[in-house]
């Protein structure tokens, strides 16, 4: 095992709300994640015949399930236990696929596990357990990036290839490309002071969304937006850490079009502004994939 190429297996791990992550992929002892299927896709298509021609009348994405063999040994019901443990204690679920030879990739998918089934170690002392996992999001990337002024003046730091750059401490923004299947849901953390902090949204150079938060964030606060599925927020974080909702007419206009997502396959700009510097501030576009 000693020359062994990592890159040349596919790697899973579970991750937990605090970011606490369990390697189903410990090909050198632990705990090993096999057999696994339902990575793919599949859509329910409806069709009208028309003579001989037949018409697509409705095509809906099929919820995918998960399937593998958890492989359980050095201490198996030890390691088994552990496991249920964390994902029973678990408020939510992702798993975490990398792909064979992919750079090292990382994909995400928010997860719920609905079944596992005990079995009984065999003579290698090795438990094996089918697991059955449902899929409550697509595929998705975090590709982040992290404006601040704290250690060098005019300092970017990035984890990715997409271009980023600013004009000034007034204007921070970052260009890109949804590569994804779908539209792409933004996350991004301000830092206050703010004062009426906008979001804008710039299309092949022009101007199509414009969110304005008509409010003032103090030091040690910060606004939050994302535009997640099923979790679109715009809140204060207060710094005590508890959250308030932002989500009122006292800082938004309700007849705007308020929910910025990233089209796809098309020159993209998002662009933070202020009334004064935005010292700090993190954006993070999650490019979604119906199968990786």
């Amino acid at each position: 095992m000693d020359n062994y190429d990592y890159k040349d297996i596919r790697n899973f791990y579970f991750e937990n709300e605090t970011g606490k992550r369990i390697d189903c992929q410990k090909v050198d002892g632990g705990l090993f994640l096999y057999n696994v299927s339902g990575l793919g896709y599949e859509e329910n298509i409806e069709y009208e015949r028309i003579g001989n021609t037949f018409v697509q009348t409705n095509k809906q994405l099929v919820q995918n399930t998960i399937t593998g063999d958890l492989e359980f040994y050095n201490m198996s019901y030890d390691e088994y236990c552990n496991f249920v443990d964390f994902i029973l204690t678990a408020n939510s679920l992702r798993l975490i696929y990398v792909p064979k030879k992919s750079n090292r990739i990382e994909y995400y998918r928010d997860i719920d596990v609905c079944k596992i089934e005990k079995t009984e170690e065999d003579e290698y002392k090795t438990l094996t357990c089918p697991i059955d996992i449902k899929c409550k999001s697509l595929w998705y990337e975090e590709n982040k990036v992290i404006y601040t002024t704290k250690s060098e003046e005019g300092e970017i730091v990035w984890d990715f290839e997409w271009d980023s750059k600013f004009s000034d401490y007034n204007v921070r923004s970052r260009e890109c490309i949804n590569k994804g299947h779908v539209e792409a849901p933004v996350e991004i953390v301000v830092n206050g002071p703010i004062v009426n902090l906008k979001i804008l949204l710039l299309v092949e150079g022009e101007l199509v969304q414009e969110v304005p938060i008509k409010t003032t964030i103090k030091k040690y606060e910060k606004i939050l937006y994302g535009t997640r599925e099923n979790n679109f927020y715009i809140n204060k974080e207060n710094t005590d850490g508890t959250l308030t909702s932002l989500f009122s007419l006292d800082y938004i206009d309700f007849e705007n079009d308020n929910v910025i997502r990233i089209p796809k396959n098309r020159s993209c700009q998002l662009k933070l502004t202020a009334e004064n510097e935005i010292l700090s501030a993190e954006i993070t576009i999650l490019p979604q994939y119906i199968t990786v």
